[in-house]
């Protein structure tokens, strides 16, 4: 019996280790800030989302099954929520079934049936919530997992099943049979079920004959109540062990149900807090085969959006097929939060969520890389360019064709010539190899040898700058420029107005007080050893 809601024929691969490849990806697209509102404070959804995420991305039919059980969800969110707390109640309950500290039969035995009439209970429930709420379902992952369910857990299974539990619960008579091995020792031990007499009514009032063949052992004997009792155990161990499986294999499956469904519910949260928040989003297409390059309408960055809780200014990136899509322009203009929302909604495209935009047309990647800048090293062991260097060789070593690479002003920590060079070397490899790469840049030789070299290979985006020097944060098509229009936010900054009691700093050195008066701070002497009243 399987869930099969993530992939139509089979289970979702176990989750491995997060490396420092995907621990970048975490960290440079902000997509704690995603997990967590999917989690919605819940551990057990943050570690599926998480999972599902990062995980290698299915073929593109696959994401399409995703699709259609998602939708299902969203028509019916409440049935979903409700699945998921019957699994995940079961296997809380489950856990707080205390377990002997000796492993023998009989413990083993105990349990196993007090687990089971957890699960058994469970499913019970999770068969009623099913067949009630199935006409509602029109995928096909749910379909199918109704008429497993109504198949091979129909009313005929639990009656079984609970008629076998309670006789092994009151196992009073134990019938067991036996061979006799070398030195009289009994061997090949089976459990029988005790026949059921038919005696009549006055007939129960008188004590049961006992055979001539009755060993009756003492209450002070110890040594005979301990060989019964290792007797009862080796005839119960068959037992045992099949009730042990049958609960493990439901632990199993009550396991695969609550993280397959927790996903769904995951996403029903993320939608919940988008709503909240006035962004759109929509059903994305991925169903091009030539690499990862998107078109998309009114994107957004996701994790901003949560972080405001309100609309926020969105792009349109109409790549084409390029491989190549490089953000340049003015600072601080929303580049990089468009580079974040590209990768996110690349992501959450191939793990069959929903994306942040209005439309959006892609394909799969085999993988999603990010090389953003890092802080300095602290421990001063290696420059900045080395180590740009460095993580970029970890990517190039383990990249494929067809994955995606965001890079976030990567190569910056050198001059322009050098810096333009080694990004147009590596840029040109990674094209070649059919890799598709978001590049946030303000190596001006770089991107504009690009624009003119390759122009149908290559999307270029400017930040959009008003004749007054602000910024719009929308990104439109337009050749790089030269200057990435740092002198703006120097007027920003020093033209401002000051705030009350603010010590205004005149180019010439002199600082201006609160009332306008002007004076120089005076210089300290060697001989003072700091700074003089009023110096800084």
């Amino acid at each position: 019996m399987k869930t099969y809601l993530l992939f139509p024929d089979r289970d979702p691969p176990p989750p491995t280790a997060v490396g420092p490849l995907q621990q970048a990806l975490l960290q440079d697209l902000d997509l704690a800030t995603v997990v967590g509102a999917m989690s919605a404070g819940d551990p057990e959804l943050l570690r599926i989302a998480t999972a599902v995420l990062l995980a290698p991305a299915p073929p593109a039919a696959v994401v399409a099954f995703r699709q259609d059980v998602l939708d299902d969800c969203l028509r019916a969110p409440t049935t979903a929520r409700k699945l998921y707390a019957l699994a995940a109640d079961a296997l809380a309950e489950e856990r707080r079934i205390w377990g002997w500290s000796e492993h023998s039969a009989s413990s083993v035995l105990l349990r196993s049936l007090q687990v089971l009439g957890v699960f058994l209970g469970a499913l019970r429930r999770l068969i009623e919530l099913a067949r009630a709420e199935g006409p509602a379902l029109r995928s096909a992952g749910f379909r199918r997992l109704v008429a497993e369910l109504d198949t091979e857990l129909d009313d005929a299974f639990f009656r079984e099943a609970a008629a076998h539990m309670e006789r092994l619960r009151h196992r009073s008579p134990l019938l067991l049979s036996t061979g006799v091995g070398p030195e009289a020792r009994p061997t090949e031990f089976t459990l029988r079920a005790p026949r059921e007499e038919r005696r009549r009514a006055w007939q129960r009032l008188l004590p049961a004959r006992r055979s001539p063949r009755t060993v009756v052992i003492g209450d002070r004997d110890e040594t005979g109540h301990r060989y019964l009792g290792d007797l009862t155990d080796r005839g119960l161990e068959p037992a045992a062990a099949a009730l042990g499986r049958a609960a493990d294999h439901l632990l199993q499956f009550l396991q695969a149900f609550r993280d397959e469904v927790g996903f769904y519910v995951g996403a029903l949260n993320l939608a919940d807090r988008l709503a909240a928040t006035g962004n759109p989003v929509c059903r994305p297409r991925l169903d091009r085969a030539d690499g990862p390059a998107c078109d998309a309408q009114g994107l957004f960055d996701v994790g901003l959006a949560l972080h405001l809780g309100r609309p926020v200014v969105a792009n349109d990136v109409l790549a084409g097929g390029r491989r190549l899509v490089l953000l340049t322009g003015a600072n601080r203009g929303g580049k990089s939060t468009l580079l974040r929302a590209l990768g996110l909604a690349q992501l959450m495209a191939q793990a069959g969520l929903f994306v942040g935009a209005r439309g959006y047309v892609g394909g799969v990647a085999t993988g999603v890389y990010t090389h953003f800048r890092r802080a300095e090293d602290p421990g001063m062991t290696r420059g900045k360019l080395e180590e740009e260097l460095a993580r970029l060789r970890t990517i190039t070593e383990a990249i494929t064709p067809g994955a995606l690479l965001l890079c976030n002003e990567s190569l910056s920590s050198t001059n322009e010539q050098e810096g333009s060079e080694i990004a147009d070397q590596v840029v040109r490899a990674l094209v070649g190899h059919r890799v598709t790469v978001y590049y946030v840049t303000f190596l001006f030789e770089f991107a504009d040898a690009w624009q003119r070299r390759a122009p149908q290979e290559c999307l270029c985006l400017r930040v959009e700058r008003r004749s007054d020097g602000s910024r719009s944060f929308r990104l439109v098509p337009g050749a790089p420029l030269p200057t990435s229009f740092a002198e703006d936010l120097y007027h920003q900054i020093w033209d401002a107005p000051p705030g009350p009691g603010a010590i205004r700093v005149d180019r010439d050195g002199s600082r201006r007080s609160p009332s306008g008066a002007s004076f120089r701070a005076p210089t300290a002497s060697p001989a003072e050893g700091g700074a003089a009243e009023g110096g800084p």
